[in-house]
């Protein structure tokens, strides 16, 4: 029971006692320490239900509160109860995480099924800048709702499937370099797709692309052996960037995975009257959905419709992407038999999941689906990231580039680190950056990508955490031997002392309100806030020259406080080197 679930606790137990019937309260983190360490407005909320003095029942609450070795209540304003945590209840919160593999943290998501939806890259494409933060985000919440006991199923949706295929292969046939293929295989697929692309409008180029397609969709033997040749090689090539990250998917299964469903889909949506047809096409209209001036679209202006509708088949009997996603819901629900699937995809896409979402409640695909959209990553002219030649950046450059610079700041800063373990830190520090740079914006807004800032030992920075943890790590380092916190008394007389565990204690607090907004800046806020916390303790409370039992209690919180930030850092995918 993390501490903001004691006082909610009792203090509803005095709402009880006060109003004589069962009533529950909130209370949460005070956003400014000089009124407490937390604060309930219930007294406020219940007055005016009472048309009663808000400060007086305010009191009578507090006259029947027992927080007895936990913590003091006082009023503020017009009617906040603050309570002020008791250094001892404090320092028994501290002895107990020391001992909690868990540090602390509810399992609040036990028995429930998530899937997680991220990255999803194109075949025969190369990852771009713009795959960062739908790639580490996902990899990021899928790690928190494991930790806080969900059933994770982190699922790489690629993009396998659909017309681009009939111009790979056509390429395939005409302009493949297979020594190129072997030592890029990505970079030469897209050269071989931009070559047709830059022909299609020769005479018969195109239908000869499309006729490729068909023969895809036909299932021709040796189309389709080409075309599982791309996704192997560009499987291959995408799992070198992933293992760079540390992401792991449980499934990749594409689009073409769910090729077999489609058609019985339509038939179904259309003999329930989910959807109907116009003009030779079916689509899926919603109270969203508006006429359009152009077929397939049109439909009664009467019908009040306001935005386009969703198609699901095309006149010429194709299929889309609302199809396969569809059929993607149905699988995830009747097979995986999912509570939750989050999609971590762009704002463009807003629209899309609105209708899909829809559709799918009609159909009785029942579940929490969730969007988790984010804005776009911007240059210094805070456009979108590009290259010179108007291309996006890709995302392995970004990657090599962050770890160049990290091996330069870490040759200047120490020079006595050499080789293979200069070259694993500056991977680490890197990747680390780069992550950090993502995860601490909230994920609606665009934001600026800085070198400089994101390598910054100083500041709002993975290199300033990472760095934190080296710092605690140093002081084990200078024992004589090795140190057993889990026995040692907690003392907290110093408000540096207080003030670190206070952090501490909120570890379990934080964690599980990420996932109500999916916002892991909260938890990028969190490590930040408990570094600053440790330097603060560490300049004010020597540790090493302390007298016992204060070493050892020190040396205790040291531990903890490298435990909590390794594991927070670790939910954030970023790793924690032993020296810098």
């Amino acid at each position: 029971m993390t501490l903001i679930q004691e006082l909610e606790s009792r203090l509803g137990i005095a709402l009880t006692a006060t109003l004589g019937e069962p009533t529950a309260a909130t209370v949460t983190a005070a956003a400014d320490l000089r009124f407490g360490d937390y604060q309930s407005n219930a007294a406020m909320v219940l007055a005016k239900q009472q048309k009663a003095n808000p400060r007086a029942l305010a009191q009578q609450i507090i006259d029947a509160l027992d927080l007895s070795g936990l913590a003091t209540a006082d009023i503020a304003g017009p009617g906040f109860i603050n309570f002020r945590i008791l250094p001892a209840a404090y320092a028994s919160r501290a002895a107990a995480l020391i001992r909690d593999e868990r540090l602390g943290v509810p399992a609040t998501g036990a028995g429930k099924t998530v899937v997680v939806d991220f990255s999803a890259p194109n075949v025969a494409k190369p990852m771009h800048v713009g795959h960062i933060r739908s790639t580490i985000i996902g990899d990021s919440l899928a790690r928190i709702a494991r930790f806080l006991g969900f059933k994770v199923i982190a699922d790489n949706h690629i993009g396998d499937w659909g017309t681009q295929f009939g111009m790979i292969i056509y390429g395939w046939n005409h302009f493949l370099d297979e020594a190129a293929l072997a030592a890029d295989p990505i970079a030469e697929l897209v050269r071989v797709y931009r070559k047709v692309n830059s022909l299609k409008e020769q005479p018969g180029v195109l239908d000869a692309c499309k006729a490729e397609l068909v023969k895809l969709q036909a299932g021709d033997d040796e189309n389709l052996a080409i075309w599982r040749k791309c996704i192997e090689v560009s499987k291959c090539g995408l799992q070198k960037i992933y293992d760079r990250l540390g992401v792991k998917f449980d499934y990749w299964y594409g689009e073409s995975h769910y090729n077999d469903r489609l058609a019985g889909l339509v038939d179904e949506f259309l003999e329930k009257g989910i959807a109907r047809e116009s003009n030779g096409a079916v689509c899926v209209f919603s109270n969203d959905s508006k006429p359009l001036e152009q077929d397939p679209f049109k439909v009664h202006k009467e019908e009040g419709w306001t935005d386009n509708p969703a198609l699901i088949r095309k006149a010429d009997g194709g299929f889309l992407y609302a199809t396969t996603d569809l059929a993607t819901i149905q699988f995830r629900i009747d097979e995986w038999q999912a509570d939750h699937v989050w999609y971590v995809v762009g704002v463009p896409q807003q629209l899309h999941f609105r209708q899909l979402f829809d559709a799918a409640a009609r159909w009785g695909k029942t579940g929490d689906f969730q969007h988790i959209e984010f804005g776009s990553i911007l240059g210094d002219d805070r456009k979108l990231m590009k290259t010179r030649s108007g291309d996006s950046v890709g995302l392995i450059e970004v990657l090599e580039e962050a770890v160049e610079r990290a091996a330069k700041a870490i040759a200047e800063k120490n020079p006595d680190l050499k080789g293979e373990e200069a070259a694993q830190i500056a991977e680490v520090v890197g990747i680390g950056a780069v992550k950090f740079a993502e995860l601490s914006q909230n994920r609606l807004t665009d934001y600026v990508f800085s070198w400089d800032r994101m390598l910054a030992l100083q500041g709002d920075t993975a290199p300033y955490l990472q760095y934190s943890h080296v710092r605690i790590r140093s002081i084990f380092r200078k024992l004589d031997g090795p140190f057993d916190a889990t026995s040692v008394e907690i003392h907290l007389n110093e408000p540096a002392e207080i003030h670190l565990v206070r952090l501490l204690v909120r570890f379990g607090e934080v964690l599980p309100t990420i996932l109500e907004d999916f916002r892991p800046n909260l938890l990028a806020n969190y490590v930040l806030e408990l570094a600053r916390a440790f330097h603060s303790f560490f300049e004010a409370c020597p540790v090493l020259k302390a007298d016992e039992p204060t070493r050892s209690s020190r040396l205790a919180l040291c531990e903890l406080t490298s435990r909590t930030l390794k594991q927070g850092l670790h939910l954030l995918g970023i790793d924690v080197p032993e020296r810098m």
